[in-house]
């Protein structure tokens, strides 16, 4: 991976991880999620008509297409990750959507885009994905399964936490595709797929017209932050997947956010130990570095 392309990875999970703390003190939802994809359709419409001058009006359907897949597979990975939150811990949830995610991506970049990890690569990957379950606490997940009702938390932290990791590969893919094998502006990549998003949200955010006002006027800030911070990340990592393997991009995005974001739960820290995030810390590091030389 190049030094440019690392540099935007990194800013990219920085950003990430800011817009998540945004959404975890915001209480997310439903409405929530559907005025930050309303508000990135207006706030980012100037710099997506400067990005898709002379490109949009030669999309046919195949583009179209593969922008609709994207905003599909990306509502999916936030109603299921939403979902997780509210019927297991995130502290199962979390590590194991953002190990996962990582994981299958590189799987399927391989199988699918044709990509080849080196053995520094391979490597990096997994100390990513072993970082980010060590950060999140490490064996302690399973030592709290004991319990008959911890246990069926955990059974469902895990499989709704695979299940969102598979959404992340999911968009991850296709996204990757659309700008490494159709050439498609990162920009419009994200805007047209948070854009589409609208429609496709709306009808269940008129079904409860007075929670839509309510978050409205509640929400309105943090959802104008995440509409701002959200699709800047995004974009920086696409324009490194243009540059360098998206197998590395997008493992390297995940780990710095899994080292940024756990830390700043305070329940979620009483529940791990030092030793381990530390640990967790210092394979995520080398994981990158891996990525990176790889």
């Amino acid at each position: 991976m190049s030094p440019l392309a690392l540099a935007l990875v990194l800013v990219a999970a920085l950003l990430h991880a800011s817009w998540n703390l945004v959404v975890k003190r915001a209480g997310g939802g439903n409405h929530f999620t559907f005025l930050a994809a309303a508000f990135v359709g207006l706030l980012w419409a100037p710099v997506a008509i400067w990005a898709g001058i002379g490109a949009v009006g030669h999309f046919g359907p195949a583009e179209w297409s593969v922008l609709a897949g994207s905003a599909v597979v990306h509502l999916l990975y936030f109603r299921t990750l939403l979902h997780g939150y509210s019927v297991a811990d995130l502290t199962v949830v979390y590590p194991v959507a953002r190990g996962s995610g990582p994981l299958l991506t590189s799987l399927g970049a391989v199988a699918l885009l044709g990509e080849r990890l080196s053995l520094a690569s391979a490597a990096g990957a997994a100390a990513v994905v072993a970082g980010v379950f060590l950060i999140a606490g490490g064996p302690a997940l399973w030592r709290r399964a004991h319990d008959p009702a911890q246990r069926l938390r955990v059974r469902r932290g895990i499989a709704w936490g695979a299940a969102t990791g598979g959404f992340i590969a999911g968009y991850s893919l296709i996204d990757g595709y659309a700008v490494k094998a159709m050439l498609l502006s990162p920009i419009l990549v994200d805007y047209f797929g948070n854009l589409l998003r609208v429609p496709l949200m709306l009808p269940l955010a008129l079904r409860d017209r007075q929670g839509l006002e309510a978050a409205l006027r509640s929400q309105w800030k943090p959802a104008l932050v995440v509409a701002t911070l959200g699709p800047a990340s995004y974009v920086l990592v696409l324009y490194a997947v243009t540059m360098a393997p998206l197998s590395r991009c997008r493992a390297g995005a995940r780990g710095v956010d899994a080292v940024r974001g756990p830390h700043r739960r305070p329940s979620a820290r009483r529940r791990r130990s030092q030793g381990a995030r530390r640990a967790g810390a210092v394979a995520i590091a080398l994981g990158v570095a891996g990525l990176a030389l790889g």
